[in-house]
């Protein structure tokens, strides 16, 4: 399966047009925020009432108070505008309060969510995407969203209900200069309806390359030993260089589409009042229409035009929600290939592993095993040499269940491996693989990493598990013990260091099948003669599965099995193996 992602076809997602698609794809993630958002509303009814209620004011005193030199209705007037005024700062502080604390929950909830998806997801998917995109996908998609719900989804609402009691209000008042004030409005959002589509596209291609940006740091850091060790610093900056300037390309293109409706807004406004005020004078002048009634027009069309002009910010905000909502989309839609099936009653067998008719091919790439038939039985050491390439890794990768084969199945103690869920197949199979990755914090804590039997055990009670299990001698290789502090990425231990650890991990488990990546293959000779020993020392009933370039490593195994151009066959002696491996030849 293809997990392969930035595949999202944008070019076909109006049929709802914008507001209808915002609306069933955002509205969704407030289901449990509903009375917060009651809330809001209210607050946002209370705010646009006080907006719109002060222009009849104005207009009453100017007509009445004014005219008549009524200083006392003046005053009464202006005390009632000022409680209004108080009414609409507090809430507005109300709404933009409640609807932040919204958006911080809707944050939470995704981040969690892909976090989870992203954990449900099968190997292929990591293999497919860069770690670097995955990482802006969680905290700058989402965080764009949580920007849109705290401060421009409000805003949105607020200056749409504006618009909507603004233009009631100018059509009531006078229809013929109503709708000559909203004339220009309509050829706007016309244009806003046509623009929409280019500018969301232009916010998804902007966040795609700021997470491809994301992914070559996170690669080139990941690897800057590398590049200093060869010095190949020029490499690293021309890389940077051109993620850099695809960054900032698709970010001018993004402002210059987001920036484009509030020019034409604004010079929307300004023709409206023109027309109000040219056609207000002509109505004054036909005794229609009164000076305090023009300027209660006049009011009434800025209440109508600056949130139009709000909304022109508010409208990039909403399209760059939509573009984050869909590279989240994208993740979240995604169904891991490789679900727990039902498997039947397991059958008795005297095999730990068989591979019946199995064949493997990576995405895009041509078929790595060719119609395998492998048996492992129970208690014996099996070796895969081969050459680089040949498919060890990929072979060991099927019997861990990392992939799931394109034909074939795999059995596991007599049943098909996929009907294991993952906890019961990771508690009979262990896997040190060839680059072991630990966690930062300790060396007691990266041993007992996801083993459930023993959370809680103190370094006393690890320490004896450790001793039972013959596994004691090696944390004398360790500075500090079991407290030793351990990095992912640092170098506070050695790599040697890490693979003792990841093999102390997998022995722990007390696996039913044991496969070791070339576990030995950072670790000096002591220790590896060690590692042997305690190989020896596990449960009779324990398979061993050794892959090894290192022809000692291999020498005391069961069966030889020679892997290279999709096949695996057996070798044979061990004199036959290394024939093998010297000529690349399959065995007759």
């Amino acid at each position: 399966m293809n997990y392969k992602l930035n595949t999202v076809d944008n070019k076909k997602e109006h049929d709802k047009g914008v507001l209808g698609t915002a609306w069933h794809r955002l509205v969704p993630l407030m289901a449990q925020e509903g009375r917060y958002v009651g809330i809001a509303l209210v607050a946002i009814g209370v705010t646009s009432f006080a907006t719109l209620i002060s222009p009849v004011i104005i207009a009453r005193v100017v007509d009445g108070a004014i005219r008549n030199g009524d200083y006392h209705g003046i005053f009464i007037a202006g005390a009632l505008l000022l409680v209004i005024d108080v009414a609409s700062l507090i809430s507005s502080y109300v709404q933009v309060r409640t609807m932040g604390g919204v958006g911080r929950r809707v944050l939470f909830k995704l981040r969690n969510q892909i976090f989870k998806k992203l954990q449900e997801l099968p190997v292929a998917f990591f293999s497919q995407n860069k770690s670097g995109d995955l990482i802006s996908r969680i905290n700058n998609d989402t965080d764009k969203l949580n920007q849109f719900f705290a401060q421009a989804l409000m805003q949105f609402i607020g200056n749409g209900a504006l618009i909507i009691g603004a233009g009631v209000l100018l059509l009531g008042l006078n229809v013929r200069l109503g709708l000559a004030s909203l004339a220009p409005a309509v050829i706007i959002l016309v244009v806003t309806q046509m623009l929409s589509p280019w500018v969301k596209r232009s916010n998804l291609r902007s966040l795609q390359k700021l997470g491809g940006m994301s992914g070559e740091i996170q690669e080139s850091l990941q690897n800057f030993k590398v590049i200093v060790a060869f010095n190949r610093l020029d490499y690293f900056r021309t890389k940077f260089k051109e993620v850099n300037e695809e960054n900032y390309s698709a970010s001018v293109r993004t402002g210059i589409a987001n920036n484009t409706f509030t020019p034409l807004y604004t010079f929307a406004s300004a023709l409206a009042q023109m027309v109000v005020l040219a056609y207000g004078i002509v109505l004054i002048s036909h005794g229609q229409f009164s000076v305090g009634l023009l300027i209660g027009f006049i009011l009434y069309v800025n209440s109508f035009y600056n949130p139009l002009r709000q909304l022109a910010s508010v409208w990039s905000s909403l399209q760059l929600a939509l573009a984050g909502l869909d590279r989240i989309s994208e993740v979240l839609t995604l169904e891991s290939n490789m679900p727990v099936i039902a498997g039947g009653e397991k059958a008795a067998t005297a095999s730990v592993l068989e591979f019946k008719g199995v064949s493997f091919g990576y995405p895009d790439s041509p078929e790595v095993l060719h119609h395998i038939d492998l048996t492992l039985e129970k208690g014996k050491t099996y070796a895969l040499v081969g050459p680089t390439g040949g498919g060890k890794t990929t072979t060991a990768s099927l019997m861990a269940r990392l992939y799931d084969p394109t034909k074939g199945t795999v059995y596991l103690s007599g049943k098909d491996i996929r009907s294991y869920t993952p906890e019961e197949r990771t508690k009979k199979i262990g896997f040190i693989l060839q680059e072991p990755f630990l966690f930062t914090g300790t060396v007691r804590e990266n041993i007992l990493y996801g083993n459930d039997e023993y959370i809680g055990y103190t370094n006393d009670q690890v320490a004896a598990l450790l001793e039972k299990a013959n596994l004691a001698e090696l944390l004398s290789r360790f500075s500090e013990g079991l407290d030793t502090k351990v990095s992912s990425s640092g170098d506070a231990i050695s790599l040697g260091q890490k693979q003792l650890i990841a093999f102390i991990r997998a022995a722990l488990r007390n696996p039913e099948l044991l496969i070791l990546d070339e576990a030995t293959a950072n670790i000096d000779t002591v220790t590896e003669q060690l590692l042997e020993e305690i190989l020896k020392k596990f449960p009779k009933e324990t398979t061993r599965v050794i892959i090894a370039h290192r022809l000692n490593t291999i020498e005391n195994a069961d069966e030889i099995f020679f892997v290279n151009a999709g096949e695996v066959v057996k070798a044979g002696t061990m004199e036959h193996a290394v024939n093998m491996l010297l000529h690349g030849k399959r065995a007759s």
